[in-house]
């Protein structure tokens, strides 16, 4: 399986938001820009994550992106689901009701032991994933790198209008 590139963008654009100060937003043009990539893109991401409450936007001079729940509110699953949608990895086509003794009575969906197999690991992977919050990824950075929170908030500051 392979997830897009806007679920990095959207982890990485909320680790970040979760330094900036209580009530600060960042405009979707600065997260852009922090990583060099494309606004109009990263902007349907952020978009993505409001609608599932994960971020929440305002608008005017000041407006912007910032966290709409705490970090310990917010999993990396929540985080995927908002990007990717809630479907499963493994899309069962029921290859078995055409082969060779296929009965069309049998919903293969649930009796083939390969679908059952995929989903196990599906459901597994989602159980790790809501494990996880965004508070848990944030100590483990700041951890590993203590200068970040830091440097992340001087740098949303010298792009201009911060």
């Amino acid at each position: 399986m392979r997830m897009s590139e806007g679920v990095e963008w959207a982890l990485h654009s909320c680790l970040n938001m979760s330094w900036l100060p209580a009530g600060q937003a960042v405009p979707a043009a600065k997260l852009a820009a922090f990583y060099g990539l494309p606004a109009a893109y990263l902007n349907k991401q952020l978009q993505a994550l409001a609608r599932a409450g994960i971020v929440s936007s305002t608008s005017g001079p000041r407006g912007g992106f910032q966290l709409a729940r705490s970090p310990e509110r917010i999993t990396l699953l929540d985080v995927v689901v908002a990007i990717e949608g809630p479907e499963e990895a493994f899309r069962c086509e029921e290859l078995l009701k055409r082969g060779p003794g296929a009965d069309p009575a049998v919903d293969y969906r649930q009796a083939c032991l390969v679908a059952r197999a995929m989903r196990r690991g599906d459901l597994a992977w989602r159980r790790e994933l809501a494990g996880q919050t965004l508070a848990d990824l944030k100590a483990d950075v700041e951890r590993a790198y203590p200068a970040t929170p830091g440097n992340t908030v001087n740098r949303f500051a010298a792009l201009r209008g911060f």
